[in-house]
């Protein structure tokens, strides 16, 4: 081994409350990847809340993914997985400079989307090495999804006990990681008080529900929100979910009453509970057997009325969603993101709102659809558009990219020779739209009229 060599194996060797993790340097960029953050959830612990993981006293290698959580992949998954889907899953990986000017970097913690049902911290578009080099630390990871992550059934609560959490366990996964990630990534050189914490689509949701959840203060002091909808969540009661669970046991021959029902349906196999079910295919019998996330009163709030009435985690806020997003221009993730930003401002929380417009080159299809924006942030568009990618398309990529790191740093994405990215306030309707153009432009909503046009006429057609 040459003294480089060495020089970079020592660097990457950190020791963490669980032990030793050797991780690895490439092209200035110090890596740690399949770090487990709790037990492998299988076996008796298959719908319970993460626990601790085991902990070691040898260095473990820590230089390739985990598994991804159980699930069904899809061919035309936007970000496909790196590894094979498990149940035992539950591990992050943390990306930093290898020379870091800092001791105390600025942490960006990544959630993923898909659905709640697919997803993983696996795909190449999701490397955090990028941002890294701009001077943060990355972490990534996995929490469990489908009906691993949101199950509920009468004899799982009666097991849990009084008081318990049950269901939501794919929320309580990311509690577990930021909680690592709290005591923890000080050893890697990062600062567990300025902690941002980003996600899309489900992931976005799931940020939405961590700013209002009561289980979340002080894990976090900034977010980050792709295309999260406005944070609706509502709580249909623990017996609806439950009898979704019977419903599902049902359809596996295990009978409501049957006092062994856990029992048997922990036996299950993974791929026996994951069904058939992936992204592309929800459809749900007549009775239903999957749910997915729900308000629970605990962990998960109804966050739509947590926002309205001020109960939730006032730190700073970059939300928005893509031109040609879910629901159309004038829908669900557009609208919604235009009036959560309201909401938030409304509050006195520092919000940046903005519109992703930009559709890259090679694509050629009028406006950007749903989760285009994520390798233009993460500043990974060559890895996602790879030969295809052009200057214009990496270009947007570094002025993205540069703004989330900024907003990281210092709460605030302006910097440098950016264009002034200015608050936003229902009043104004200031947005920065990353434009068909390449360029990012601020200007006032160019959907705010038709927005509101439509909810008015939303409203006056109901009974």
């Amino acid at each position: 081994m040459s003294p480089s060599s060495a020089a970079a194996s020592k660097s990457a060797l950190v020791s963490i409350d669980s032990g030793p993790v050797q991780g690895s340097v490439e092209s200035g960029v110090a890596s740690w990847k399949g770090i487990p953050f709790a037990a492998p959830p299988v076996g008796a612990l298959r719908w319970r809340a993460p626990q601790p993981a085991a902990a070691w006293t040898e260095v473990r290698q820590a230089t390739s993914y985990g598994a991804d959580c159980m699930q069904l992949p899809f061919p035309s998954d936007a970000a496909p997985l790196g590894t094979a889907p498990s149940e035992d899953c539950l591990y992050l990986n943390v990306w930093k400079p290898a020379k870091a000017k800092s001791a105390k970097l600025p942490v960006v913690v990544w959630i993923y989307g898909g659905g709640f049902v697919n997803g993983g911290s696996s795909p190449p578009t999701y490397s955090g090495a990028p941002l890294a080099k701009q001077g943060v630390m990355v972490v990534s990871f996995n929490y469990r999804l489908g009906r691993f992550g949101f199950f509920a059934h009468p004899q799982l609560t009666r097991e849990s006990g009084d008081g318990a959490l049950v269901g939501n366990y794919g929320f309580m996964d990311q509690l577990a990681a930021l909680q690592w990630v709290k005591r923890n990534v000080k050893a890697f050189g990062g600062d567990p008080a300025n902690v941002t914490i980003i996600g899309e689509s489900a992931g976005g949701m799931s940020v939405n529900t961590l700013l209002t959840s009561p289980m979340a203060e002080g894990l976090f002091a900034k977010a980050v929100v792709l295309s999260g909808g406005e944070g609706k969540s509502q709580d249909p009661g623990l017996a609806a979910v439950e009898q979704i669970g019977v419903n599902f046991a049902a359809s596996k021959g295990i009978a409501a009453d049957d006092p062994q029902a856990l029992d048997k349906l922990r036996a299950l196999s993974g791929e026996q509970v994951v069904d058939g079910m992936n992204l592309a295919n929800r459809a749900m019998p007549p009775a239903p057997t999957y749910l997915g996330p729900f308000a629970d009163g605990k962990l998960a709030v109804e966050s739509g009325a947590a926002f309205a009435g001020g109960r939730f985690h006032k730190v700073p806020v970059m939300i928005g969603a893509t031109s040609a997003d879910i629901g159309g221009k004038t829908g669900w993730m557009v609208a919604g993101a235009r009036s959560l930003a309201a909401t938030l401002s409304r509050h006195g929380v520092p919000v940046y709102a903005y519109r992703f417009s930009y559709v890259a080159d090679s694509i050629g299809q009028p406006g950007a659809r749903h989760a285009t924006d994520i390798p233009y942030f993460f500043d990974t568009v060559d890895i996602k558009y790879g030969e295809q990618s052009t200057k214009k398309d990496i270009g947007m990529g570094k002025s993205m990219s540069a703004y989330l790191v900024n907003f990281a740093k210092k709460s605030d994405p302006n910097g440098g020779k950016l264009p002034r990215w200015k608050r936003y306030a229902p009043e104004s309707d200031l947005i920065m739209d990353f434009a068909e153009n390449g360029k990012a432009e601020p200007k006032k909503d160019p959907l705010g009229p038709e927005i509101d046009a439509a909810k008015v006429a939303a409203a006056s057609a109901k009974p």
